[in-house]
């Protein structure tokens, strides 16, 4: 997660948010921790073999009412990226997520990242017109390098 990101290897793909946030997305111990405390909360990961390299992760989360679900961290190797493995993966969540009675997808996202927003958008995701403040202080989201960052909220219907 942190590579498809962050740094210098995050410019690799075209995911990067390395020109205005500084730091790790993430780390195993924070995962674990989010896990732990998010009831009903999954990181699927995708491999490229059983026990074979990691190729990208999505977070899926039950909110509210469990029909509504909310989709993060859906990274995919730098390297892989534009290769159709990202859309592969959206698929995968959102019908794991429909399995388990999931009747809309919602996430957020950067929302300077216009580009990644269009993505979404292509395949199904429509602005809700929600807006979140970024948390400047919670290191967990890194260290931006711009003070104008929020997010916005995307949904969809299953």
């Amino acid at each position: 997660m942190n590579s498809a990101y962050r740094g210098d290897s995050s410019r690799r793909g075209w995911t990067t948010e390395a020109d205005y946030i500084d730091g790790q997305r993430t780390d195993a111990a924070i995962l674990a921790r989010d896990l732990a405390e998010t009831p009903g909360a999954r990181l699927l990961m995708l491999h490229e073999a059983p026990g074979g390299p990691l190729l990208g992760t999505v977070w899926l989360e039950p909110v509210g009412d469990d029909q509504t679900w909310y989709l993060g961290m859906l990274t995919v190797r730098p390297d892989l990226q534009a290769k159709g493995t990202g859309r592969e993966l959206l698929a995968v969540a959102e019908a794991a997520a429909a399995e388990l009675g999931a009747r809309r997808i919602r996430m957020t996202v950067v929302a300077i990242r216009d580009s990644l927003i269009a993505w979404y958008q292509r395949r199904g995701y429509a602005l809700t017109g929600e807006t979140r403040p970024w948390p400047y202080q919670d290191e967990r989201y890194g260290q931006p390098r711009r003070g104008d960052l929020s997010f916005v909220v995307l949904e969809k219907a299953l």
